[in-house]
């Protein structure tokens, strides 16, 4: 190797770098595309969101069920991530719960669709699942513990019971477009307050 020759391995990287923001770029333009247009939206759809080619989109996710999977997983550990952060910089621990319920209803208006795309394999759509659970009931309990400690919520409802309750009120936001569970959900969070004393 001469002194101008490029380091071994170096285009490699590159290129395994590139690969990896093409994929993060175009999970992001699924799940955008999911939600307006739904899970069967044309491929060429998401490419073109995502400003890649269909040979770019075909290397990554072979099959709609590819793709499906993850989007799935990468909601997901959004949604999870999101919680510490925002319970970092929220102003209250109730504000950050409140901004969280807000991407965790973004999350399931799309995760339904996702579900009926996927019923065809049970095994598959079981192990997301039990994913979903393992990687949102902890952040959900962090930001229902942290609220309960600050005096801002009541401390008798687990992260399990309160999530189930919001998907129960999720449920056809994805196909009657007169229906939006956000004022529920709002109104759920609100019976979690303390009362005030006077």
């Amino acid at each position: 190797m001469t002194e101008s020759s490029p380091p071994r391995g170096g285009s490699a990287a590159s290129k395994r770098k590139d690969a990896r923001r093409n994929q993060q770029t175009l999970l992001d333009a699924a799940a955008a595309v999911f939600v307006t247009s739904g899970v069967d939206a044309p491929v060429r759809e998401i490419a073109a969101k995502a400003g890649v080619g269909l040979g770019t989109f075909y290397r990554h996710f072979p099959t709609r069920a590819d793709l499906v999977i993850a989007v799935y997983r990468h909601q997901v550990d959004t949604c999870a991530e999101a919680g510490p952060a925002l319970l970092a910089n929220g102003p209250t621990p109730f504000a950050a719960l409140e901004r969280w319920v807000d991407h965790f209803v973004d999350f399931l208006v799309t995760k339904h669709g996702l579900a009926a795309a996927m019923q065809a394999d049970g095994s598959g759509f079981d192990a997301l699942h039990a994913y979903f659970i393992d990687r949102l009931v902890p952040v959900c309990t962090q930001l229902l513990d942290a609220a309960v400690a600050a005096g801002e919520i009541r401390p008798d409802l687990d992260a399990y019971h309160l999530m189930r309750g919001i998907g129960n009120l999720c449920i056809g936001t994805d196909s009657d477009p007169r229906y939006d569970a956000r004022p529920l959900v709002v109104l759920l969070l609100a019976g979690l307050r303390r009362p005030h004393r006077t």
